[in-house]
């Protein structure tokens, strides 16, 4: 008799978040993909194969990286340009 496995409901709101990072929440987006995606394949593991969703989770999680990854990576370039405008007006006062 085969069992319906039920989705993880954490596991979905991982995807759906790391989808809204990208697009209408950028940063608060990422960071609920990532806790809740972390989440979520932890309670995926524990149900003994009762829950299912882990590839949810993973795409969660990644998107919600990525979309993390690049937000510091902006802000080291904002920086590192700021600087090197802050740097030229300093050599012609």
């Amino acid at each position: 008799m085969n069992s319906i496995r039920k989705t993880s409901n954490l596991a979905i709101t991982s995807l759906v978040s790391g989808i809204l990072g990208w697009t209408l929440l950028p940063f608060l987006g990422a960071i609920v993909a990532v806790i809740t995606g972390h989440m979520a394949r932890s309670e995926i593991r524990k149900s003994n194969g009762e829950l299912d969703g882990d590839g949810l989770a993973v795409a969660g999680l990644v998107l919600g990286w990525l979309s993390l990854a690049l937000v510091v990576v902006g802000v080291f370039i904002l920086f590192a340009f700021l600087g090197g405008i802050a740097w030229l007006v300093s050599l012609n006062a």
